[in-house]
C-alpha cells in the first residue's frame, strides 16, 4: 500500500539512476471504479514543474522512490485531460461530505494500491492517522503505540473512491464532493444533514445537481435557521417554483422569516391558489395549531359512497400531504366526522360514508400551544389532526411530522433552560450574554479594585483569565457528558475516563504552559524579576520565572480537567436518581476550583522561592 503524503518528496530517478526530482502530485483518471494513477507530476532541477505519463515512462515504485524507464533526454512532457485530477493539487486537505455519517469530513490522506505496475487509488483517509502520518510517519507509529497501551486501535477511516462524487466538474479547485451515494439518490433529510454542515457557496453548489422536488423536499427537512438563508440565496423564480411545490404550511414558515419585499416577490411569482393558501397561513399567530396546519386536506359528505371516495383520492386528493384520515364535513365546511384509510378499503364499495364515519372527533382550536396539540397527538397516536374555529368549521390539519418537530422543538428548548445555554440575539440577548459570561462582568471589577492595591494581583487576575476560560469548557464538556450520559452497565468506568481526561489535560495543559512560559520569558528582564511583596525571594532568574509560570499553568488545567470528570459522574449519579443538575452549580464549582488551584500554585510557588532566596 502507498500514501500520497509518504509519497510526495521522493526522488524520482531516470533509467540511467540519475535522480531527476522529487514528486509533488499524481493524477488519477475519475471515471473509472477505482481509478488509475495517469501521470506524474516532479519538481525537476531549479524546481522546474515536469508532468509524464505513468503508463509511459514509469518502470517500477518502491518506499524509496519512482523509477522512469528512459534517461532524461528522452521524456516527453503530458497534460491533463478533462476527467483527471491532481491529487494533491485538488483532494489533499479539501472537504468532502460523507453521506454515510453525514457529516462533512477533510480528506487527511489517499491511500492507493499497486498491481502489475500500476498504482490505483482506493479512497481518503480522512481519520486522525491521517493527520499524524501527514506530520511524519515516526508520529503515527509513536501515536498507534501510545494508544495501544490503553487497549485502543489507531484504526484507518478510508472512503472508498468508488462511492465518491465530485460535484464540481472544473476540477482546478475540488471543494466538495459526495461519498457513498450520488446526491439523486440521497433521502432529502440525509442532503439537509450533509447541507447544515456546509458554506452558502457550498451549499448553492450542491442545489445546482438537485431538481426542483428533490430541493423542496429537502428545504423542508432543514433547520429553521437555514430555509430562509437557502432560499434567499436562489433566484426568485426558481425559489418561488420551490416553494409552489413545498408543502403549503412548510412554505408559509420560510417566507414568514424572509424579509418583507422578498416574500412579496416570491409570493406574486407563485400560482393563485399557492400564494392565497400561504398567505392565509401567514395570518395565524406562531407556536399556535393555525400556525402550523396544512390547509390541504381530504374531506367527503356523508352522502357519497366509498366507491366515490376512493376515486375522489385516486383524482384531486392525490396530492394532499396527508390521506391516512378523511374528513366529513357538511355543506358549510363544518367539521362532522372522521374515517381512516383503513375504514375505506375495509367497506364495501356501495357502502355509505354516514353508515361507516366516526362522529367522535378529537380537534384543536386554531388558537391552541403547538405544543397541546403536538402532546395530544402522541397521547391518542393520531397521524394528523383537525384544526377548526370557533364554528367548528374545517380550516386544516396538523399533521405527525409537524407535531414531532414541536416536541423536538420543546425539547430543545427544555433542555437549553436545564442547562442555562440560550440563543444569542432578541430582545434579552444582551441580559442572556451577561447571565452566561457574569464571571467576566465580576473579574473586570476586581481587576480594577486589584489594580488600586497591588499591580501583582492584576496581573494575577488577569493570567487566571485564562484558566477561567478552559474550567468553563470543562464545565460544558461534563455537562454534555450528563445530558448523553449511558445506561448504568454501558457506562464508561471511571478510572478510564479519567486516565483519558488526564491525557487530555496533560496535553493541554503542556501546550498552554508552553505559550504562558514563552510569553513570561519575553516579558521578564534579562537580569531577572523581582516580584513586590516577595522581595525577600531576591531577584528570581529569567528562565526560572518561565519555567514556574509555565508549570502553574500546565498543573491548572490538569487539575481542573480531573475535577471536571469527577463533578460530570456526582452529576450523572444525581440525574440517574431523577433530580435535576444545576449548569450553574457545575460551572461555578468548576471555576471556583481553577481559581483556587491557580492562586494556590502562584503563592505556594513564590513562598518556596522566597525561603530558597532566604536560605541562600
Amino acid at each position: 500500500m502507498f500514501y500520497l503524503t509518504r509519497m510526495l518528496g521522493r526522488p524520482v530517478v531516470d533509467a540511467a539512476g540519475e535522480t531527476i526530482g522529487a514528486i509533488s502530485d499524481v493524477a488519477i483518471a475519475t471515471r473509472e471504479v477505482f481509478p488509475r494513477v495517469t501521470s506524474l507530476a516532479f519538481l525537476g532541477p531549479e524546481k522546474t514543474p515536469f508532468m509524464l505519463s505513468w503508463r509511459k515512462f514509469v518502470e517500477a515504485i518502491d518506499d524509496e522512490q519512482i523509477t522512469l524507464n528512459v534517461t532524461r533526454d528522452a521524456l516527453r512532457f503530458s497534460y491533463l485531460q478533462p476527467d483527471e485530477i491532481l491529487l494533491h493539487r485538488d483532494l489533499l486537505n479539501q472537504q468532502i461530505v460523507d453521506t454515510q455519517g453525514m457529516k462533512v469530513v477533510r480528506v487527511n490522506d489517499l491511500k492507493l494500491s499497486e498491481s502489475r505496475n500500476q498504482l490505483r487509488l482506493l479512497g481518503a483517509e480522512v481519520g486522525t492517522r491521517g493527520i499524524l502520518r501527514g506530520l511524519h510517519p515516526s508520529v503515527e507509529r509513536m501515536a498507534e503505540r501510545v494508544v495501544k497501551l490503553f487497549g485502543i486501535e489507531l484504526s484507518e477511516t478510508i472512503i472508498a473512491w468508488n462511492y465518491m462524487d465530485l460535484l464540481d466538474r472544473d476540477l482546478s479547485h475540488v471543494q466538495l464532493s459526495v461519498t457513498h451515494k450520488r446526491l439523486h439518490e440521497l433521502h432529502p433529510a440525509d442532503i439537509a444533514d450533509v447541507l447544515e454542515q456546509l458554506s452558502p457557496a457550498q451549499r448553492a453548489k450542491v442545489f445546482e445537481h438537485l431538481d426542483n422536488t428533490q430541493a423542496a423536499d429537502t428545504i423542508s427537512e432543514l433547520e429553521d435557521a437555514f430555509q430562509a438563508d437557502v432560499i434567499d440565496d436562489l433566484g426568485s423564480q426558481r425559489a418561488s417554483d420551490i416553494l409552489e411545490i413545498m408543502d403549503p404550511d412548510d412554505a408559509a414558515d420560510v417566507i414568514g422569516d424572509l424579509p418583507y419585499d422578498k416574500a412579496e416577490a416570491l409570493l406574486r411569482l407563485m400560482g393563485v391558489d399557492e400564494s392565497s393558501a400561504i398567505r392565509g397561513l401567514l395570518g395565524y399567530r406562531e407556536k399556535t395549531a393555525g400556525g402550523i396546519m396544512t390547509p390541504e386536506v381530504t374531506t367527503v359528505t356523508e352522502e357519497m359512497t366509498v366507491q366515490q371516495v376512493i376515486e375522489h383520492l385516486r383524482g384531486e386528493a392525490a396530492e394532499n400531504e396527508s390521506i391516512y384520515y378523511i374528513y366529513v364535513t357538511d355543506a358549510d365546511a363544518r367539521l362532522e366526522g372522521v374515517i381512516s384509510l383503513r375504514d375505506l378499503v375495509v367497506s364495501e364499495p356501495g357502502t355509505l360514508i354516514a353508515d361507516i364515519v366516526t362522529k367522535d372527533v378529537i380537534t384543536a382550536d386554531v388558537e391552541d400551544d403547538q405544543e397541546d396539540v403536538a402532546e395530544t397527538m402522541s397521547k391518542y397516536d393520531l397521524l394528523a389532526m383537525p384544526v377548526v374555529d370557533e364554528t367548528g368549521k374545517l380550516l386544516g390539519i396538523v399533521t405527525v411530522d409537524d407535531a414531532l418537530d414541536v416536541l423536538e422543538e420543546e425539547s430543545a428548548e427544555d433542555l437549553e433552560l436545564a442547562t442555562g445555554h440560550r440563543g444569542r440575539g432578541g430582545i434579552n440577548g444582551i441580559w442572556r450574554w451577561v447571565s452566561r459570561n457574569g464571571w467576566l462582568v465580576v473579574w473586570a471589577l476586581l481587576a480594577l479594585l486589584a489594580a488600586a492595591i497591588n499591580p501583582v494581583l492584576l496581573l494575577l487576575l488577569f493570567a487566571a483569565s485564562v484558566v477561567l476560560r478552559i474550567a468553563e469548557d470543562v464545565a460544558s464538556h461534563a455537562l454534555s457528558r450528563v445530558i448523553e450520559s449511558e445506561d448504568e452497565e454501558e457506562r464508561t468506568p471511571l478510572w478510564r475516563r479519567i486516565t483519558g481526561d488526564a491525557l487530555a489535560g496533560s496535553g493541554l495543559g503542556l501546550v498552554v504552559g508552553l505559550v504562558a512560559s514563552a510569553i513570561a520569558w519575553l516579558e521578564t528582564a534579562e537580569a531577572g524579576l523581582i516580584v513586590p511583596g516577595f522581595e525577600a525571594a531576591g531577584m528570581l532568574p529569567r528562565a526560572e520565572v518561565a519555567i514556574v509560570v509555565g508549570l502553574i499553568y500546565a498543573l491548572s488545567i490538569l487539575v481542573v480537567s480531573l475535577a471536571g470528570t469527577l463533578v460530570a459522574n456526582i452529576a450523572e449519579g444525581v440525574a440517574a436518581r431523577g433530580h435535576r443538575v444545576s449548569a450553574t452549580a457545575v460551572t461555578v464549582s468548576l471555576m471556583i476550583t481553577g481559581t483556587l488551584t491557580f492562586t494556590g500554585l502562584v503563592f505556594l510557588a513564590l513562598t518556596v522561592l522566597t525561603a530558597l532566596g532566604q536560605a541562600g
